[in-house]
């Protein structure tokens, strides 16, 4: 177990060291900006509202009976996965993918296409791996899911740096509270 832990530490450090070195250098906006714009802000926030409520209501009652492991059973399992997706999962869908991208091709569109496909990409590999089959309106419904967000998280990044990115990712994890509340 301490290889593997040892692996993501390194790995983690270097996807976190392109988004530092590379992505203030060729977007010319600060990785982190502390004073958001409100209106990016608003949107972040009315983007993320408004993906929580379509999830909640009418993907997540799909996917719990297809992949019920996705969800967490209690507020320390959510308080993990929340923080695994904020940390983690954007790094590797969005951040270091877009920072890489962006200095490869030196075109903002190039790197922001590329980051939505690889989004995509992994969505493809994750319902191929699955146990259970994901029949073809679910699985088009999550595409569709997956490109939003992709698009929303890439422009928000390039907006307000990655603390409006955590709070739009916040705001649609967010939505597993209400049925641990209520269950």
């Amino acid at each position: 177990m301490w290889f593997v832990e040892a692996v993501i530490f390194l790995g983690t450090t270097v996807l976190w060291g392109f988004v530092f070195a590379w992505h203030t250098h060729y977007t010319h906006r600060p990785v982190f900006t502390f004073k958001v714009e409100p209106k990016p802000f608003v949107a972040a926030t009315l983007a993320g509202l408004c993906g929580a409520i379509t999830l909640h209501f009418f993907l997540d009652p799909s996917l719990r009976l297809t992949t019920p492991e996705d969800y967490p059973a209690n507020l320390e399992q959510w308080l993990a996965t929340t923080l695994f997706s904020l940390s983690f999962s954007q790094l590797f869908l969005v951040f270091a993918p877009f920072a890489w991208l962006i200095r490869l091709f030196q075109n903002r569109w190039i790197a922001t296409v590329l980051t939505i496909l690889l989004g995509v990409f992994v969505l493809v590999l994750k319902t191929r791996s699955s146990p259970a089959p994901i029949p073809p309106s679910l699985f088009s419904a999550l595409l569709i899911v997956r490109l939003v967000s992709g698009v929303l998280s890439v422009l928000f990044y390039l907006r307000g740096g990655l603390l409006l990115v955590w709070w739009l990712g916040f705001l649609i994890e967010a939505r597993h509270l209400w049925n641990l509340m209520m269950g």
